[in-house]
């Protein structure tokens, strides 16, 4: 019987193990880019931002400028596919699927970026176009990565995996402490302060 319920427990305990260690290969990167910028977005406000903005002009061509003034003078729709196409040749940018806010002077864009942002102006007067990105530097960027924004749906599905395979090593962790805690006598003290130290910072002083 003994020797049965070893042969049980090894068995888990290769398994835990197993997924534990998987877990950690799989999100060891991206967990530790999580925690630093968990730390500097907590501390955002008393870090150095020096943003840089970056300019370029262009003329539309003669062909488009009947697309132009075919636009409506008001309204959100999506670039026409022509004048789309010429924007991405011309700025590498993708704005068919953007709203273009239509005025009668002028057409924006804005381009969301992580990091900072872009905007696409085509004065309707003199048909030509601006593209302005302003850029907040590395530290926005990874900022804005560690919120999911403006960052595209790739990365949403990359926070989505790491979200899972966070949860698997802390499950299985919690496993290994459960099997391992009679010989560690500190396992559990520590567990449960991890478990109270949030709960009762955030009942005693966090105020909504």
């Amino acid at each position: 019987m003994r020797a049965k319920e070893a042969g049980k427990r090894g068995f888990w305990l290769r398994q835990l193990h197993t997924w534990h260690w998987i877990s950690a290969a799989i999100s060891l990167a991206g967990m530790l880019m999580f925690a630093v910028t968990g730390i500097t977005l907590n501390h955002a406000a008393s870090l150095p931002s020096n943003p840089s903005k970056h300019e370029q002009h262009a003329a539309l061509p003669a062909g488009l400028l009947p697309v132009l003034e075919a636009m409506a003078d008001s309204g959100t729709d999506p670039a026409p596919p022509e004048l789309a196409r010429w924007v991405e040749e011309t700025f590498a940018i993708n704005v068919s699927s953007l709203p273009a806010e239509a005025a009668p002077d002028e057409i924006f864009v804005a381009i969301p970026m992580p990091g900072g942002e872009g905007a696409l102006v085509i004065d309707r007067a003199d048909a030509n176009a601006t593209y302005t990105v302003t850029k907040r530097g590395w530290l926005a960027y990874f900022n804005d990565l560690h919120k999911g924004r403006n960052a595209g749906v790739a990365w949403s599905w990359f926070i989505d995996c790491m979200a899972v395979s966070c949860v698997v090593f802390t499950l299985t962790g919690f496993a290994l402490l459960w099997m391992h805690g009679r010989t560690r006598p500190l396992t559990w003290p520590l567990t449960g302060l991890s478990l109270l130290a949030p709960i009762l910072i955030a009942l005693l002083f966090v105020h909504g």
